[in-house]
This record gives structure tokens, C-alpha cells and sequence, in this order.
């Protein structure tokens, strides 16, 4: 069957096409996976018109090892794996053998593939800010994919977690997921916060560093916003220890912490809410619905004829 990839293309509808492309050929530390699920994120749908024509998209996949890698490392032909790189809206993919990790067989494909730009994002910053316990977290866009991801794993690390969705209809789902406080604007937060995972940007995020308690941290993830950050007169004078301001980015190395999101999935400890799947066909519907605010979590492709 040939090679087929939703890659960039302005022109078409959403800047999205199906199309052949090459068979991959990887090197000897990478493993052919045959993709059966991908994941779309919030950010990779909103750019699409700055990639490159004919670039295969996406991060996010799970599917089956078909070719194992040369040099012996990594999971054998058969296995069922998670994996995150680009390109990965594809039917074959070669992925390094440090970015992809073994599903357990308890784990549906589908949402191991729900789980990487997501996971790791929430992960790694949690694990950044070092003990959670007992602290309270401020994590904004929170019915988002990183925002449901970051709750849970927030809530799991002993943290008090304030959520922010802008609609209410989503408090019930966020303290399912372990959040004590849920509210529809960083306004209407009292109190300060020990850390902040920031997904939205613009006035949320100056709104969100204002409620930072003496030596917290806040860490922007994300921009969901159309308005930039309008800094007022000493914005960031703070009286006490140093507040500080972080970016988020790290994806290196994902294979541990990829097989450490899998095993809480495993155990019932992680859900990672699909808020909407279909065919790979519909991500440009997709997309649309995510953009009008009408799919929480993430976007699950099914890859299919």
C-alpha cells in the first residue's frame, strides 16, 4: 500500500492535504512504525499556513514497530508503541528509538496516541517546578488538552489545583480530574498561587503572573489568545523572593516519560479525554471545531482508507 500523509498545503481546505508520499527510510537507530492513530494539537491546526507546502504534519502517533531498528536498540517488529516526532501524520513513519516507548497491551492505541505533546508538555513542567505537594497551582486554559493533562497530573502530585475555563459547563469534568477550585477567569482567583502552567496568553498571562505568591513560578505554555502581553509600569517588581517567568519547550529524550504517561493510563490514574475522533480524512473539521471552542481535550485520527 503506498505511503500516504496529511502534509501543508495553503491552498487547500483547512491547509491541509492528503497525499503519497515517500516510503520512509530510516537510519540505524530508528524504528518504521505503521501509524493506526494520531493526535492533533491546538498549536500545529493554528499554524498550519506558515509550513512549508508539502511538509508531512504532526507529532503525536501509535501503531505497530514493522521495521525494527539496525543497531538492535529499541522495541522489536510487532510491538505496539506511542511516538512522538515530526511527521508523524503518516501511514509509516521512522521514529527514533528515543522517542517512541511500548504500549502495554491493557492500553488502547488510541489513547496512548492522545498522549504525547500533551503529556509531556504537562510532565515535564510539573516536574520543573519539584515538589507540588501541598501547593496550590493556578493552570489556565484548563479544558484544553495540556489543561486536562496538567490537572490531573498536578492533583495526582498532591497539589491544590485552581482551574480557569472560560465556560462553566466544564467545571463538573475539571474536578472529576482532580481540581479543588475551578473558575472562569484568572480575576476571579482569591488568593495567590505557588505555580502557574499558562496556556492562553495575552492578558491572561500578566492576569496569572500578578497572582504568583513571593518565589513561584509561572510558565508559559501556550498562546490560545489573539492579543499580545501589554506590560504595565514595573509589571514585574515584586516585593520578597524572585517571581519568575519560564518558557516551555523540552521534548528531548521523550521515550521515559512517554512510557511513564502509558503505565498511569495503565493503572487508571491518567485519562487522556478525547474530546473528538474520526477519520484522518476530517482533521480540517476537525480543526474547525476545536478553533470554535466545541472540542475539549484532543483530536484522535483515525489513519484509514
Amino acid at each position: 500500500m503506498p505511503n500516504q500523509a496529511l502534509v501543508a498545503d495553503p491552498d487547500a481546505p483547512g491547509a491541509i492535504r492528503l497525499t503519497t508520499v515517500a516510503d520512509p527510510q530510516p537510519g540505524p537507530d530508528q524504528v518504521v512504525v505503521e501509524v493506526a492513530h494520531a493526535s492533533a494539537n491546538y498549536g500545529e491546526l493554528r499554524y498550519l499556513r506558515y509550513q512549508a507546502p508539502g511538509m508531512v504534519l504532526g507529532f503525536d502517533a501509535a501503531g505497530t514497530v514493522v521495521h525494527a531498528a539496525a543497531d538492535g536498540s529499541g522495541p522489536a517488529v510487532g510491538s505496539r508503541v506511542v511516538a512522538f516526532g515530526p511527521g508523524a501524520w503518516a501511514r509509516r513513519v521512522a521514529f527514533g528509538v528515543h522517542n517512541v516507548a511500548v504500549v502495554p497491551d491493557e492500553v488502547d492505541l488510541v489513547d496512548a496516541a492522545a498522549l504525547p505533546m500533551v503529556g509531556l508538555t504537562a510532565l515535564r513542567v510539573l516536574r520543573s517546578l519539584g515538589s507540588v505537594l501541598g501547593r496550590r497551582l493556578l493552570v489556565t486554559g484548563a479544558s484544553g488538552g495540556v489543561g486536562r493533562c496538567a490537572v490531573q497530573l498536578a492533583a495526582l502530585s498532591g497539589a491544590s489545583v485552581v482551574a480557569v475555563s472560560g465556560d462553566p459547563d466544564n467545571a463538573p469534568a475539571l474536578r472529576a480530574l482532580g481540581a479543588e477550585e475551578v473558575v472562569t477567569s484568572v480575576d476571579a482567583v482569591e488568593g495567590q498561587v505557588d505555580g502557574v502552567l499558562e496556556t492562553v496568553g495575552g492578558p491572561t498571562l500578566m492576569a496569572a503572573w500578578h497572582k504568583l505568591a513571593p518565589g513561584g513560578q509561572l510558565h508559559s505554555i501556550g498562546w490560545a489568545s489573539n492579543e499580545p502581553v501589554t506590560l504595565e509600569t514595573n509589571a514585574f517588581f515584586a516585593l520578597g523572593r524572585s517571581k519568575t517567568l519560564h518558557s516551555a519547550g523540552d521534548v528531548t529524550d521523550p521515550a521515559p516519560d512517554l512510557a511513564l504517561l502509558v503505565s498511569l493510563v495503565q493503572k487508571g490514574r491518567l485519562s487522556p479525554e478525547i474530546g473528538w475522533r474520526g477519520p484522518w480524512t476530517e482533521v480540517a473539521t476537525a480543526a474547525d471545531a476545536l478553533f470554535d471552542r466545541r472540542i475539549p481535550g484532543k483530536i484522535v485520527l483515525d489513519v484509514k482508507d
